[in-house]
């Protein structure tokens, strides 16, 4: 993520986008653009939002993080979208699948009105093309395993590099029947698998164009016309570390249901400057700190909190000998109050977190919420911290530690970094921590390669099942960047991963959270996220989805 993957990692500001257009040259961020209440008699609805980082990625494929993941689910389209519900609905595929061998294999028809951006039909080579390439070593994306996740025949072995049959990507279990039909094959019964269809509204199952892929070779996707578009919109214009423009797609098949005719995106990362464009009609929608909470919360019609299913927490890098003690873990995870952090310096509806499967997010077959047995994990205090950290450090024979905080370079996510340094450093005597803020993109690249200590990090679900965060952690895991590795960890995951009976699927997964942050503290998770907006009130129809890319534009609408 998310989750996710709201990844999905996510960063701590990540909101919706928006080209103001930037002025280079200038010190100060500026941004121009009309809705069109704004006068002018502009007939064209346009939608100006803000972004806090640079698109990662503008392949599907690659996308593992929120910005690429909201783009890729306005640009891009797979067999099922997502509705403001979070229901999983038809989109490329024009029925519902036939169901053979006991659920086994899946048949979609797709949709024969469904085009790329160059006018090309979306055909079923399309998603067999795709889908081969997103499990190929070649392509290297961090979203593979979510063939596993979703039990599509042999992805397990595909993407095993012990197994005989490792990328042989042929034997991925999809195949084009004809130019408008495919055949997805599964590993096992798909009623293990409540969550299947919203998976495959997941950006890593779309289809792309092999012929056009293929034409633009390393250049595919690096610039808004090195990629065609099958989905509502159309990335028209990319600024890199600026901003991008999106505007609907004349050749979407669903055409008639786009409301808002532009969506302006710029880059600003300072949130002075944001309130600044609000306030002078420039920007349409931005989130707020919790500077800013106070000036706004009264006012009813612009003003909203939005509770989100993502959980940001601190990944400790086991490659460091002292972060492979587990009592240094325990005590730099007990040793904040993420109660201040939350109820001061975000003040967004955020809430302290001692888990990592969020609140309120899945029931389990019994009706009840995931955190309802399981609770709050490692729950301490300052005292406790410190206990835990001179039996770490006696262990380790020293008397002081040097690290490093891998940060997002956001406002808000570095005066949370500075927040929690004065509180270790306070608490954890002989702790020197310092803060490396990176852009985004770069923060994600170093995490990828466990060139860190510690990382401010978070994860927003795939799709709607505990699964979606506790196979983060499995050894090797494509996300679990801090080589943390805990065999009985693994199996729970694996077994749970095709257990049919669901109460005995969900036990598992509690115990494996328990695993990661009762007994391992692998982690130090920190808040589940809340938002705290401003948006004009003529924009209408706004909903975030809790898993996926965070924003179904096609819905929107400005007055």
């Amino acid at each position: 993520m998310k989750k996710s993957k709201w990844s999905l990692l996510l960063t701590i500001v990540l909101v919706l986008s928006v080209f103001l257009s930037a002025c280079s040259g200038k010190k100060e961020e500026k941004a121009n653009g009309n809705t069109s209440s704004n006068g002018g008699g502009s007939k064209e609805k346009v939608l100006n939002l803000m972004e806090t980082s640079e698109i990662p990625y503008l392949d599907n494929i690659m996308a593992d993080d929120q910005v690429s993941l909201n783009l890729a689910n306005n640009v891009y389209e797979g067999l099922y979208t997502l509705n403001e519900k979070d229901e999983p609905v038809l989109s490329g595929a024009a029925e519902e699948p036939e169901e053979k061998d006991g659920g086994k294999t899946w048949v979609f028809k797709l949709r024969d009105d469904a085009v790329w951006s160059n006018g090309d039909p979306v055909t079923a080579n399309d998603y067999v093309f795709a889908w081969r390439k997103a499990v190929s070593k070649d392509t290297a994306t961090q979203y593979s395993f979510i063939y596993q996740v979703a039990g599509i025949l042999n992805a397990d072995k595909i993407l095993n590099p012990e197994d005989p049959m490792y990328n042989k990507t042929d034997k991925l279990g999809i195949k084009a029947i004809d130019e408008h039909t495919i055949e997805v094959k599964f590993a096992g019964p798909t009623s293990a698998k409540p969550y299947l269809k919203a998976v495959l509204s997941f950006p890593t199952f779309y289809p792309q164009p092999e012929k056009f892929v293929k034409e633009q070779g390393k250049q595919f996707a690096l610039e808004a016309d090195k990629a065609l578009y099958n989905g509502p919109f159309a990335l028209t214009k990319w600024e890199h570390e600026k901003g991008w423009v999106l505007e609907k797609n004349d050749k979407y098949w669903d055409k008639k249901n786009v409301k808002v005719d532009k969506i302006n995106v710029n880059i600003l990362k300072d949130e002075a400057t944001r309130i600044n464009l609000f306030e002078t009609g420039k920007l349409d929608r931005t989130s707020i700190s919790a500077e800013y909470v106070d000036q706004y919360k009264d006012k009813k019609d612009i003003f909203s909190t939005v509770p989100e299913s993502s959980v940001f927490f601190l990944r400790m890098n086991q490659k460091n000998k002292a972060l492979a003690n587990k009592n240094i873990r325990h005590a730099l995870d007990m040793g904040w109050d993420k109660k201040q952090l939350t109820d001061v310096l975000l003040n967004n509806g955020s809430v302290p977190a001692y888990f990592l499967v969020p609140s309120k997010f899945v029931n389990g077959p019994d009706g009840a919420d995931f955190r309802e047995k399981n609770g709050d994990l490692n729950k301490g205090d300052a005292k406790q911290a410190k206990d835990y950290w001179e039996k770490g450090l006696k262990e380790l024979g020293v008397k002081k530690l040097d690290l490093t905080l891998l940060n997002y370079d956001t406002d808000t996510a570095q005066k949370d970094a500075q927040f929690i340094k004065n509180q270790l450093e306070k608490n954890l005597p002989g702790l020197s921590l310092k803060i490396k803020a990176q852009p985004f993109k770069q923060k994600l690249k170093l995490e990828e390669n466990m060139d860190y200590d510690i990382s401010y990090a978070g994860w927003g679900p795939d799709y709607p099942d505990p699964m979606t965060f506790v196979d983060m952690f499995v050894t090797g895991g494509s996300h679990n960047e801090m080589n943390y590795s805990n065999k009985k960890y693994d199996e729970l995951v694996k077994k749970a991963s095709s257990e049919t009976d669901l109460k005995k699927r969900w036990e598992m997964m509690q115990q494996a959270e328990k695993i990661l942050i009762e007994e391992d503290a692998a982690i130090s998770p920190m808040y589940q996220r809340g938002y705290a907006f401003i948006t004009k009130s003529n924009i209408k129809n706004i909903h975030n989805h809790s898993f996926g890319g965070d924003y179904s534009y096609k819905d929107w609408d400005v007055e």
